[in-house]
């Protein structure tokens, strides 16, 4: 028979807010696949480094961060494959993701690669964006409230027309977008109700009003934007 590959959502970063579950199939993992980037350390497998058994087999998947798609995709279809010769052999293979696994997160390249041939399960994952909401003591929603998710990397009009027609936003994906997304912001005048975070749960966390934001931002950056009056209270 074989094996089963499971895709783990491990949380924004802090080890301790990975699932019991995530943390279990990882403990017992004979094979642990993640991504990383290209020539450099894996943010996923940092997060779950105190439960992977010291004999598993780790497959890593080097992605090139690049605007380009074939370089990123080529690196999954590579990994797909190491992967599919260790389930092909009956050996179940854990996969971690940051975050959750279907939220933005790398491991639905694998199971779209794979899932039509093997067994998956995917174990969701605390998602950064409610990580971030509770860092920075701003609920999401309420009652018939509405939340919209944008990733940094839209064009400013099309930011600013989503963002113009929103109850709640949370913008992520900010890294070397801040600058845009401070001014399209600044200019619905909306930036006294912004709270930017960065490296959520991570001890260099930073929280603060988006006009205090450092001048520019890692890849895991995110805004919160509430542009109504609070409708928990």
């Amino acid at each position: 028979m074989s094996g089963v590959l499971y895709g783990v959502g491990l949380g924004p970063g802090d080890p301790e807010l990975m699932t019991l579950r995530a943390h279990r199939l990882i403990a017992g993992a004979q094979v642990v696949a993640y991504p990383s980037l290209a020539g450099g350390e894996s943010f996923a497998r940092s997060i779950a480094a105190g439960a992977i058994p010291a004999g598993a087999r780790e497959i890593v998947m080097d992605v090139p961060m690049t605007t380009e798609r074939a370089p990123a995709q080529a690196a999954y279809d590579a990994g797909a494959a190491e992967i599919a010769g260790e389930l092909a052999a009956g050996r179940d293979v854990v996969c971690l993701c940051e975050g959750d696994p279907f939220f933005y997160g790398s491991f639905m390249y694998i199971f779209a690669r794979l899932s039509g041939r093997f067994e998956v399960e995917v174990v969701p994952g605390v998602t950064s964006i409610t990580t971030c909401a509770a860092r920075a003591g701003m609920p999401l929603a309420a009652r018939n409230e509405r939340l919209t998710v944008l990733p940094g990397p839209l064009p400013e009009a099309e930011l600013r027309a989503r963002i113009e027609g929103a109850e709640s936003v949370a913008i992520m994906k900010v890294g070397r977008h801040l600058e845009k997304l401070r001014g399209v912001i600044g200019d619905l005048g909306l930036a006294e109700r912004a709270v930017y975070i960065e490296r959520a749960s991570l001890p260099d966390e930073v929280v603060c009003p988006l006009s205090e934001a450092p001048g520019t931002a890692p890849y895991f950056s995110m805004i919160l934007l509430m542009k109504g009056a609070d409708p928990w209270l």
